[in-house]
């Protein structure tokens, strides 16, 4: 059994928690896939189909409270909530509750109700008694106009009779047929039965149809569920633990007397209860309804919870509402974000969700109950809501992420491909921008030299015999300046990620290159500092196109071409192109993307060189676009070449959903950067840059511009 008992994913980032929920087994590859990529769940042409005059997707947050035990089974919770402490409070309840054998559930029946009213009654009494005279036929018709319902168990399964008198006297006849929906919502289904048995209803009954249509009151589907809190558990000490018990009954005492007070008591329930509804796909209206009507049953609004002490001492909660979710049809179906929601908390019937349904209703009010009856309600909750606030007022001012600027020392460019990956190694083109400024390198004398990147977390040291990747980077360079001497450490800040399709490596040797002959006084040209970087990409990639160390070295824009002579021509842009940059959370392996390709080509080579031409024509025409100023036609372009880049094996799934989330974001274009694999990608954003990079780090991603800050 998967166990729902996940320590600390709070204190994980956004991706280290979906791949936990990955390895724990509630989240598959797809699925997995589809989270990491940030892209919407709904997206903007399926929320078109849905209602009418749509013109986009809303977003909320998707949170997941996990610990809950449920009838002995374990579950996550998927919520989406703004409100914060929500999810907080819930798994914090949970875990508290699953120490005593988690919550506990009954269910009697599982029907959800249909009314037809009918009124200008010529006898009401008669009408009644002919209704229920004609029970049977009534329902057998009933059951022939829901052939695939009876098929899979469901149906109508009873008809019961309600005499109502209005206010003036008019009396009124309320039919109810009890409809089985099985795992469905059911409200399509039974609002089209009350549709096709009301003529009949009026012919049995003489009296003339009103209304037909279901009611959210759906008292015949009642769930209870039950908890128990340990004393122990609920203070530091005995006292303690006193106090926040007998407080939690005494607040619903109040709202069992206060329908002011029960009105906040079963709002707080609700938190729960709706955001897992809204989740999963469900008429969250409708659940609400249901149970604010069931709360005023008796003619008073009262608290759908009851608190007690238990026979040892202990807190033991209680919850009974109207509970009638679904798992299939109407929404659940459309909504590819509710299926992943359903799929992540593996329940298996209708009947199963509600159970659940009902248990994060009780595990809420606790939550609530248990903070008003101790710290109060603000302190946690308001914490976390700065927090939001804080990273609102930083998306405002589109400031997605932050870059940290680099003062002193050497320096060197990243790059981004825009157009011509893989085609460049066959002989065609490929046009390279600069990341200006991306590493500066300083050298200083040491007796034990060492190679120091902090926001790569590495510290090598370079003394003389050691083999590692760095300290083979710098003895090349050493050796291509004639430093005899190993008695330097380099010290290096960069805004590159490493291994992510930005030139890291090649940037790096060309700002150690000038780090280390400016602090020895050798003199060397940007000619010679690119022969050496060049040497060390060999070390690194094996057969370098030689694009990246160029970028670093020169930083100006590149058409790049390599036959039996690189060919390296210069661009004169008028401005830098509004590029937005993201790194995705997986690293691209160049050599791994390089070696794979031409293994595929090799199968089918006029295919693959097919593609390639394409890709150069592309390559030449953006070039010409980007001169121009002509971001629109760059960006067609660049999505014309990440299809091709696509095509060739080299995107992943994380990657199409960071493309799709720049372009609906506003992007004219966006296409992976790079060997692929993982790695990064770049959207042109024409008066869009600060949208498309608040787009891309809300979904947990790293953003950047070619130049320090965002245009």
């Amino acid at each position: 059994m998967t166990d729902s008992r996940l320590r600390g994913l709070h204190r994980l980032s956004l991706k280290e928690r979906i791949s936990a929920l990955r390895t724990a087994g509630f989240l598959g590859e797809a699925d997995a896939a589809l989270l990491q990529a940030g892209v919407p769940l709904l997206p903007t042409a399926m929320a078109d189909t849905m209602i009418e005059n749509s013109i986009g997707s809303f977003g909320l947050p998707l949170g997941i409270a996990p610990n809950f035990r449920v009838d002995g089974r374990d579950y996550l919770v998927p919520l989406v909530v703004e409100e914060p402490s929500v999810v907080a409070a819930l798994s914090s309840a949970a875990r508290l509750a699953r120490q005593n054998g988690g919550f506990t559930t009954i269910r009697s029946e599982s029907l959800l109700i249909g009314q037809v009213h009918l009124h200008e009654l010529p006898a009401p009494d008669d009408a009644a008694n002919r209704v229920r005279t004609n029970r049977d036929a009534l329902v057998a018709a009933g059951n022939a106009a829901l052939p695939r319902l009876v098929a899979r168990g469901g149906g109508l399964r009873d008809i019961e009779v309600r005499q109502l008198t209005l206010e003036r006297g008019e009396q009124v006849l309320t039919v109810h047929l009890l409809v089985d929906t099985k795992d469905a919502m059911g409200a399509n289904v039974v609002n089209s039965l009350c549709e096709k048995l009301a003529p009949e209803l009026a012919a049995v009954t003489g009296g003339r149809v009103a209304l037909r249509i279901l009611s959210n009151l759906a008292d015949r589907a009642l769930l209870v569920a039950r908890a128990r809190f340990a004393l122990a558990d609920l203070g530091t000490t005995t006292e303690a633990a006193i106090r926040a018990r007998d407080g939690i009954v005494f607040a619903n005492r109040l709202a069992c007397a206060d329908p002011y007070r029960a009105a906040t008591h079963n709002k707080g329930i609700m938190n729960g209860i709706d955001a897992m509804a809204i989740a999963t796909g469900n008429d969250w209206r409708a659940i609400a309804a249901g149970a604010h009507a069931y709360a005023a049953r008796s003619g008073r609004y009262v608290a759908l919870t009851d608190w007690q002490v238990g026979p040892d001492g202990d807190l033991e909660g209680r919850i009974e509402l109207p509970l009638k979710p679904g798992i299939v049809g109407g929404t659940v179906d459309s909504n590819p974000g509710a299926g992943l929601c359903l799929r992540l908390t593996a329940v298996r019937s209708a009947d199963e969700l509600a159970s659940l349904l009902g248990a994060v209703g009780l595990a809420q009010n606790f939550a609530a109950l248990r903070a008003l009856a101790t710290t109060g309600i603000q302190a946690g909750h308001m914490r976390l809501h700065s927090r939001s606030v804080a990273a609102a007022a930083a998306i405002r001012r589109g400031q997605p992420a932050e870059t940290p600027r680099l003062t002193g020392g050497a320096t060197a460019c990243g790059k981004v491909i825009v157009y011509g990956e893989h085609a460049v190694v066959y002989g065609r083109h490929a046009l390279a921008l600069p990341i200006s400024d991306a590493v500066r390198a300083r050298a200083s004398r040491s007796r034990r030299p060492v190679l120091d990147i902090p926001a790569w977390g590495l510290s090598a040291t370079l003394a003389a015999g050691e083999t590692s990747d760095p300290a083979a980077m710098v003895a090349t360079i050493r050796g291509g300046l004639g430093l005899a001497k190993n008695e330097w450490s380099i010290n290096v800040d960069t805004r590159l990620p490493r291994a992510m399709g930005l030139g890291s490596s090649a940037a790096l040797a060309v700002a150690v290159t000038r780090a280390l002959a400016l602090a020895t006084g050798v003199t060397v040209d940007d000619a010679r500092v690119n022969e050496i970087a060049f040497d060390c990409e060999k070390l690194a990639h094996g057969t370098p196109s030689g694009v990246d160390n160029t970028l670093a070295c020169y930083g100006r824009a590149l058409l790049f071409s390599r036959g039996d002579v690189a060919h390296a021509e210069p661009l004169d842009l008028a401005a830098v192109p509004p590029i937005v940059i993201a790194v995705s959370g997986s690293p691209g392996r160049t050599v791994e993307q390089v070696a794979a390709v031409r293994e595929r080509r090799a199968a089918i080579p006029g295919r693959y060189d097919a593609v390639f031409d394409e890709m150069d024509a592309a390559c030449l025409e953006g070039a010409s676009a980007l001169v121009a100023g002509d971001y629109l036609t760059a960006g067609a372009l660049m999505n014309l070449c990440h299809g091709l880049l696509n095509a060739i094996g080299v995107s992943t799934p994380e990657i199409e959903g960071l493309v799709a989330l720049a372009r609906q974001a506003g992007a004219a274009g966006a296409k992976l950067t790079g060997a692929g694999g993982g790695g990064s990608i770049i959207a042109i954003c024409p008066g869009r840059t600060a949208e498309v990079a608040a787009a891309l780090a809300a979904a947990g991603y790293r953003t950047f511009g070619l130049q320090d800050e965002l245009p």
